[in-house]
């Protein structure tokens, strides 16, 4: 029987997602539930369990959908890639659909855990009790505006990231098989470095879609609108993000690479056109 090859598609892209938030918020709730926490004196840990959920997810899904695993990336992809514009928006709807899949996998497997922090803390799920299993929120001294703009620059950096490992013009990316844990190592080096700052969400399907299952789980206004209605910030930061970071990439590297202007260099001696990501 023929099947679509989009259904497939989408279904690699909210499994990726399922994968990252299954591992991550599970995580996540590891480093806030326990006293002490297995991570509070070694954060890296944290960081490399995040960048590992990535890369087990491109191992796994990469051959179907390219794994953008991310709304960021997918816009990204369709500005200076060649993704099919048609595409984009279910993409995003499924790693948001794949997103709350994992948030709900973290739930099944944490929710005596997460009522018992609340009870021991005196708090409950409705002023955002445990809420940092499952979304993000601004860190020390930070504001939601300069929440905004630190997401778009982590965004940033990992979508030129991204495009510089998976160019094919860029000889010293790594191969096929490696590019995946560099990529990994690219999410947990941000998180390492900047994550304290708000969460280090640079995803917004990441946030959202744990932030929708715990709003329908009793945290409510903790999580929608969230205080000072951050709830849009981790989406429209990494969405702006990712465009900056592919464009960074497409204008400062790209045009510079030999390989690259090997190729233009053979196109034009045999009177050929050169490919739409040589432009």
């Amino acid at each position: 029987m023929t099947r679509h090859p989009l259904i497939g598609e989408l279904i690699s892209e909210a499994v990726a997602v399922a994968i990252i938030i299954s591992i991550g918020c599970s995580a996540a709730a590891m480093y806030l539930l326990y006293d002490p926490s297995p991570y509070q004196n070694a954060y890296w840990g944290l960081c490399i369990t995040w960048g590992l959920a990535v890369s087990l997810a491109i191992y796994t899904t990469a051959s179907i959908s390219g794994t953008h695993a991310n709304p960021a990336v997918t816009l990204a992809l369709a500005f200076y890639r060649g993704f099919p514009w048609p595409r984009v928006l279910p993409y995003w709807s499924a790693q948001v659909l794949g997103a709350m899949g994992g948030a709900a996998i973290v739930y099944l497997l944490y929710a005596p855990v997460i009522d018992h922090y609340n009870a021991l803390h005196g708090l409950t799920r409705a002023e955002g009790g445990a809420a940092g299993v499952f979304f993000t929120a601004p860190g020390l001294a930070v504001t939601p505006l300069h929440a905004l703009r630190n997401q778009v620059i982590l965004t940033a950096l990992l979508v030129f990231g991204i495009f510089a490992i998976t160019e094919r013009y860029n000889e010293a990316a790594p191969g096929a098989n490696s590019g995946a844990l560099m990529i990994g190592l690219l999410v947990a080096c941000i998180g390492a470095s900047m994550g304290y700052l708000e969460g280090w969400a640079i995803n917004p399907a990441r946030d959202f879609g744990p932030r929708v299952f715990a709003w329908l789980n009793g945290w409510g206004a903790a999580a929608l609108p969230a205080e000072d209605h951050y709830w849009w910030i981790p989406i429209l930061g990494p969405l702006a993000g990712g465009v900056v970071g592919g464009a960074a990439y497409q204008c400062l590297i790209l045009p510079f690479l030999p390989a690259r202007q090997r190729a233009r260099d053979a196109h034009s001696a045999h009177g050929v056109g050169t490919d739409s990501s040589a432009q």
